[in-house]
């Protein structure tokens, strides 16, 4: 048979495979989220999460040692407090969680990279990501808290802050914010595109944050939408930020690939707790190759568009490309 194109003849070796690669993934890339909570000799597996913990502050840095040996350098941190109350006062307290283990972290391993998560959810004793009015969430009433909590975890040491929120005008709030406080250089990565997901449920059960009544779909996005998602986006570039979040990641990618062709900016892909938490259910059955999928699962987000992924298989990852398994 006479073939020009033959695309098999760029097939024909792993060299050979590597050099034609078209997307590219590097351990800088990687983002690994950890829970820390207040008490001291805490290391509990989270039940919905095999493998992964809630650590309390004096336990922190031995996975903060290990995220480092792995190769990645940078960490998003979530706190789960002691306290809750009506106005998540938890969250922009100087002492609280995520403060407390900023200057730790920062002291024992500063050549990471912290990003903290922004939002009420955890702090607030109804598990709402802002302030109440009635069973409503008090949007521009929130925004100054979001702002404070963000300045308190500049202040406490964070490189970046993520608002997660949802609320409208939240991301101008906090620029402004840590503008007029001298943070001009500190840059936001903005859940932009978050999506009312049920992929989030583990993550509740991690973090304690589940809504006390109702659901979370008046502030996060109707998963049948994909131009709001680029309005969200679009305003969020306006409004000052520095990177853009598509969340959750397997089942948005073409929000990932939108987005990459709309914004100017980086975009990020969080794979969530729902993703994590189905392959290693799979995996315990027998039913996947859990390494194969962990990494198929990355390679899609990155060739859709992310620059930036957010995964709790960040660690096993930056093996993986060490290795040259992946990359």
């Amino acid at each position: 048979m006479e073939l020009i194109h033959r695309p098999r003849r760029l097939r024909g070796s792993e060299y050979l495979r590597k050099m034609v690669r078209e997307t590219r993934m590097d351990k800088a890339s990687l983002i690994y989220p950890l829970f820390v909570k207040e008490g001291k000799g805490i290391q509990e597996e989270i039940p919905s999460m095999e493998g992964q913990y809630r650590y309390s502050i004096d336990r922190l840095p031995y996975e903060l040692e290990r995220v480092a040996k792995a190769g990645v350098g940078s960490v998003m941190l979530f706190g789960i407090p002691d306290k809750k109350d009506e106005v998540g006062s938890g969250a922009y307290a100087q002492d609280g969680i995520v403060q407390k283990a900023l200057r730790e972290a920062k002291r024992q391993f500063p050549e990471l990279y912290y990003i903290t998560d922004v939002c009420m959810c955890e702090y607030t004793s109804h598990g709402h990501c802002g302030v109440l009015c009635g069973h409503d969430v008090e949007n521009d009433a929130t925004l100054e808290l979001l702002s404070k909590t963000a300045l308190s975890h500049v202040q406490a040491g964070a490189d970046m802050v993520a608002p997660s929120d949802m609320m409208d005008g939240r991301v101008r709030a906090i620029r402004e914010c840590l503008d007029a406080n001298k943070y001009q250089g500190i840059p936001i990565m903005s859940y932009a595109v978050k999506y009312a997901s049920a992929f989030y449920g583990p993550f509740r059960d991690a973090a304690g944050s589940a809504p006390s009544f109702g659901d979370r779909k008046s502030y996060q996005m109707d998963f049948h939408n994909s131009r709001e998602g680029l309005k969200e986006a679009l305003t969020d570039v306006e409004e000052g930020a520095d990177i853009i979040m598509v969340k959750p990641a397997l089942s948005y990618l073409d929000m990932v690939t939108k987005v990459s062709e709309a914004v100017n900016l980086p975009v990020a892909a969080y794979s969530v707790s729902g993703e994590y938490a189905m392959v290693k259910a799979a995996a315990r059955m027998g039913w996947v190759d859990e390494e194969k999928i962990v990494c198929e699962m990355a390679v899609s987000a990155y060739r859709a568009g992310a620059q930036i992924y957010l995964t709790y298989y960040a660690k096993e990852l930056a093996g993986f490309m060490a290795e040259g398994r992946i990359g």
